[in-house]
């Protein structure tokens, strides 16, 4: 492979990757916006509307996994893989904040979130083992966890609606001077189009993640699969680290666990276009090592929500974060060393 055409492949991924970065500034900016003009709040924003947008290039990438080549372990391991990524972004958030630690900021309504995430992935945990064990329950072609899975997640945007409007956990903050002028019509339409980019570049940035991989003569299975989830997840982060610099710190970790919901529901959408059988009866049972580590990586975050700790290791980040950042670690050793 010539010189010429590797400068080529990492200059797409580059001008990629800024326009997701710029256009997920003004997902936060615009999303910060909506929650002040609707009275929503940013958590629900942050859960429901950016949460949506920054994990379409996980469905997508999943929907055409199963129905082009069917490589059905691409599918979940992008979904799951997410997950665990998702959660170590909150590693970086608290690092980032200096003030104090994010887990005495933020609000607790986000154990809510967090708590319904275990679920969904306790469902996915306990099929897998099923499947490996024996017979999934299916109706036709489609795995009855499908519909559990579909149910609790309506059953968790309700009850995150309800909870979010009864509580009022939110503090009453004044927007910004410079957002005065800017209607909810005004701010819902560029918020459209800041997305439109986001999802345009994060459903192309895994396919370019793959053209590194070859030219730089890398890997396709650990080191691939590793960058795939990298690249789908780095909307959720510029969408995060945006959200934290305007100072909508809730609206960036309400996103985060969000886009864990709308991971695991991805699962259920692959499902129902995978015509061959329960997608999870005809995955790798190593999926089962992903799917624990985000459950115990969202304990471990629920414990620092609760407790909420002050301290930090040398002045970096909390404990807390450190055993996030652990269970990452060990989550990608146990993938490299069982993965085929």
């Amino acid at each position: 492979m010539n010189e010429a055409s590797i400068l080529s492949v990492w200059a797409e991924f580059l001008v990629l990757a800024g326009t997701i970065a710029v256009s997920g500034y003004f997902l936060s900016v615009y999303g910060d916006i909506i929650a002040d003009r609707t009275g929503l709040g940013r958590s629900w924003i942050g859960l429901v509307l950016l949460a949506s947008i920054t994990s379409l290039p996980e469905l997508l990438i999943g929907v055409t996994s199963v129905l082009g080549p069917g490589v059905i372990d691409i599918a979940l391991g992008d979904a799951l893989g997410s997950c665990v990524f998702n959660l170590t972004i909150i590693v970086l958030l608290d690092f980032l904040y200096r003030k104090e630690s994010v887990y005495t900021k933020a609000s607790q309504g986000h154990i809510l979130s967090a708590g319904f995430g275990i679920i969904l992935l306790g469902i996915v945990a306990l099929d897998l083992f099923l499947a490996e064990n024996g017979e999934i329950p299916a109706i036709g072609h489609i795995g009855l966890y499908t519909f559990v899975i579909i149910v609790f997640y309506l059953i968790a945007m309700r009850t995150l609606f309800r909870y979010e409007r009864d509580h009022k956990l939110e503090k009453v903050e004044e927007t910004a001077h410079e957002y005065e002028g800017i209607t909810l019509k005004t701010a819902a339409l560029r918020l459209g189009a800041a997305a439109a980019f986001t999802i345009a570049a994060g459903t192309r940035l895994p396919y370019t993640s793959e053209k590194i991989a070859h030219v730089m003569g890398w890997g396709e299975t650990f080191v691939g699969s590793l960058f795939v989830a990298f690249t789908t997840s780095l909307p959720e982060i510029v969408v995060t680290v945006s959200a934290l610099r305007i100072g909508a710190l809730d609206m960036g970790i309400a996103n985060l666990f969000g886009s864990n919901l709308f991971d695991v529901a991805i699962i259920a959408v692959d499902d129902l276009f995978y015509f061959k059988g329960p997608i999870l009866a005809h995955a790798a049972p190593i999926h089962g090592i992903t799917c624990v580590s985000a459950m115990l990586m969202t304990g471990i975050a629920i414990v620092g929500l609760l407790y909420r700790p002050k301290t930090r290791v040398l002045k970096t980040v909390g404990w807390t974060s450190i055993y996030l950042l652990t269970i990452y670690l060990l989550n990608n050793f146990l993938l490299f060393l069982y993965g085929k």
